[in-house]
């Protein structure tokens, strides 16, 4: 009917205008939600064993590299001396 107001999508409820051009606001939507779930993905990643592996690795590597600094470091101090 004539007098009844159309129920055509409103640009908050498709996300676009309509030219077809994303609205502000659903653009932040994807981004908040895609930053969600890297977030997400990375705490999961870290509390599997093979995440946990890996941190263990990284934190072995870590010191060794400290460790070895610090050698070179005392050699250093040895040289001057």
């Amino acid at each position: 009917m004539p007098d009844e107001p159309e129920n055509s999508p409103t640009e908050s409820d498709t996300g676009y205008t309509s030219s077809g051009v994303p609205t502000f606001d659903s653009v932040r939507e994807k981004i908040e939600s895609r930053y969600q779930t890297s977030i997400g993905s990375g705490e999961l990643d870290a509390e599997s064993p093979e995440g946990q592996h890996v941190e263990e690795q990284f934190e072995a590597r870590r010191r060794a590299a400290a460790d070895r600094l610090a050698q070179i470091r005392e050699s250093m101090r040895d040289d001057r001396h």
